[in-house]
């Protein structure tokens, strides 16, 4: 297996997944409130490493990459339940961002 993977691959696999462990998706609602759980666990790391805040006990075994995965796994099963492509939503977020912010941050004085 490669180590890259397309987006469209990735929402592929976890329906696979979903399909062969998971019984079903869970509610949308569900999902929602899970990935909001997940993107806390992702900012509770992100305040021990890179905040202010010293790490408990209980957050030495917590993994960056891991909680980011979590968060992108949520996010996919979100996309494939709703039906929305990520590959092609991502493509015209970006081109969105780009004819919106061509200038914006180069000429924003507090990122110089």
């Amino acid at each position: 297996m490669s180590d890259q993977i397309t987006i469209e691959q990735a929402q592929q696999r976890v329906d696979e997944w979903i399909k062969l462990y998971g019984v079903r998706y869970f509610s949308e609602l569900t999902n929602m409130a899970i990935l909001t759980e997940e993107v806390g666990e992702l900012a509770r790391i992100m305040a021990r490493t890179y905040g202010d805040q010293s790490f408990k006990k209980t957050d030495l075994n917590k993994n960056l990459a891991d909680e980011m995965a979590d968060v992108l796994w949520v996010l996919i099963c979100m996309a494939n339940q709703t039906g929305v492509n990520l590959t092609e939503a991502f493509e015209k977020n970006m081109l969105k961002k780009t004819e919106r912010d061509a200038t914006r941050h180069k000429e924003n004085e507090k990122l110089m």
